[in-house]
């Protein structure tokens, strides 16, 4: 449906038996990226014309087949690249939920709120761990200084929130 409508898609792929062998070949070439098409059954006679891209991560603390991660597109690698962006993301929203009031409750004014309060006390953090790392070294690194385990920990003690 996705492509019918002429919209393009990447997503990671669950390595199976062929891509954790095509991926130990990568590392036995030492290559960091392939591609190569595939078609995928959906149905009877139903055929799906979609690439495989295997990327090496950069860092990785493996040393097999695992340094590779598969995604599948029907379109352009450039979105790749773009795939790469949602981690940012990820990792922002994943920070704002430390700074998050834990809750059951079903009210969604009230969850909307605690995000938003989240929001704001992790800027917050960002911004006095900007200015930290500025006063100290003279730059701004993106591992932060100022913690965000410290910052919390002082904002349960000066004002009893957390």
């Amino acid at each position: 449906m996705v492509s019918r409508r002429g919209l393009s898609y990447v997503v990671p792929k669950r390595m199976q038996t062929s891509e954790k062998a095509q991926a130990k070949r990568l590392l036995q070439r030492d290559q960091d990226r392939y591609e190569t098409d595939r078609e995928l059954h959906l149905d009877k006679n139903e055929w799906h014309e979609t690439t495989l891209i295997y990327r090496r991560k950069e860092n990785s603390e493996h040393d097999d087949y695992r340094q590779y991660s598969v995604f599948m597109t029907n379109g352009a690698s450039g979105h790749l690249t773009e795939y790469g962006y949602r981690w940012e993301i990820e990792s922002g929203y994943r920070s704002i939920k430390r700074f998050m009031a834990a809750t059951t409750s079903k009210n969604f004014g009230l969850r909307f709120f605690y995000f938003a309060f989240a929001c704001l006390l992790y800027s917050i953090w960002r911004a006095v761990d900007l200015l930290v790392q500025v006063e100290l070294t003279g730059e701004y690194e993106h591992s932060p200084i100022v913690t965000a385990d410290n910052t919390l920990t002082l904002l349960k003690k000066e004002t009893g929130i957390g």
